[in-house]
């Protein structure tokens, strides 16, 4: 999965189709943006497969592919999460604490895409993985990490569904596994969890779709 070109394009592959059957599920605008996250995960996969290419093949490990990458894994997800969570929220009341969330995310996002552009950064293999290294700003580096987290993980968990419970649940065990056990390649390592998000949100949509049965757990 994140370990080959092959297993980079099949993941894309697997998570793009989960992100088509999530959208073919959709029974509310509102879900629209959490339906399309399999989908941008997988062009962001895509991306990594095509730097396996380039890198297979001798290439130089700089350019476009590996800040094209970076970008979704450090500018979109702290935004795109926190949004998508508060636009399927349908409790008012835990919008609103998921609200200041996006403000969060909007800036973590914001920070270290300034600082991916500003800097330095590159692709290297590193224990059948891809680690990136980039000489980013200097800034409280832990509190930028928690605030990353937090933006990407706690708006899941604040919903009043489940499944999106379980979602933040995911995220959040997922990074905080691949951020103590593979630092260096944190950002490609973590598409395992990914790929389990995706399958949990397909889930999510198919019991909405049957009733939401399992949907609601209102706290």
């Amino acid at each position: 999965m994140c370990f080959s070109a092959t297993a980079s394009f099949t993941t894309a592959a697997v998570t793009g189709s989960i992100g088509l059957l999530c959208l073919a599920r959709v029974q509310a605008r509102r879900d629209l943006l959490l339906a399309a996250m399999p989908l941008v995960f997988a062009v962001q996969q895509g991306l990594e497969g095509l730097l396996w290419l380039r890198m297979n093949q001798g290439a130089p490990s700089g350019g476009v592919l590996p800040l094209a990458f970076l970008i979704f894994a450090r500018g979109v997800w702290p935004v795109f999460a926190p949004i998508a969570a508060h636009l399927a929220e349908p409790m008012a009341a835990r919008r609103r604490l998921i609200a200041p969330w996006i403000a969060v995310g909007l800036g973590v996002g914001a920070y270290l895409t300034w600082g991916l552009f500003g800097h330095p950064h590159s692709a290297a293999l590193a224990d059948g993985h891809i680690a990136y290294d980039f000489e980013n700003v200097q800034a409280p580096s832990y509190f930028i990490a928690l605030a990353y987290l937090a933006a990407i993980s706690l708006p899941l968990l604040l919903s009043t569904q489940a499944s999106m419970k379980v979602l933040g649940a995911v995220v959040l065990t997922g990074s905080v596994v691949a951020y103590v056990f593979y630092l260096q390649t944190f950002q490609s390592v973590w598409c395992y969890f990914a790929a389990t998000a995706s399958v949990v949100l397909l889930a999510h949509f198919q019991w909405s779709r049957r009733g939401g049965a399992l949907a609601n757990c209102d706290a």
